[in-house]
């Protein structure tokens, strides 16, 4: 799966927010400055080349549909991130982010609480 840039995710963004938008709609829900019609339409494409994003016919426009769900992405990017930056190791990238955080111990302990929830 490729990574998407800035412009790309902003997109998405939008796209796993709304479920379904046309090009107007996305650019609605963006932030000012808004781009360019032209330019988020772009955009759309290359994430419909990319394999993110499909459309159907809706008149002479398309509604635009993430074909990834957010999770997924979200899942491969910290699987990258923990790869090129804390050598594979989560423990690693946790250690790295309550020292650079100063994470409290309660925050530490609710964290805890959370992930053992999950189990």
């Amino acid at each position: 799966m490729k990574l998407l840039t800035k412009a790309e995710e902003d997109i998405m963004q939008v796209l796993w927010q709304l479920e379904k938008a046309n090009v107007k709609q996305i650019i609605e829900e963006l932030p000012k400055p808004k781009p360019a019609y032209n330019t988020v339409s772009t955009i759309v494409r290359i994430l419909e080349s990319k394999g993110f994003v499909d459309y159907e016919k809706q008149g002479k426009g398309h509604i635009y549909f993430p074909i990834l769900k957010k999770q997924d992405y979200s899942n491969q990017s910290i699987n990258k991130l923990v790869d090129n930056y804390f050598q594979g190791s989560f423990k690693s990238m946790v250690s790295f982010f309550v020292k650079k955080n100063d994470i409290s111990l309660n925050e530490l302990e609710s964290v805890l609480k959370e992930i053992n929830k999950k189990e």
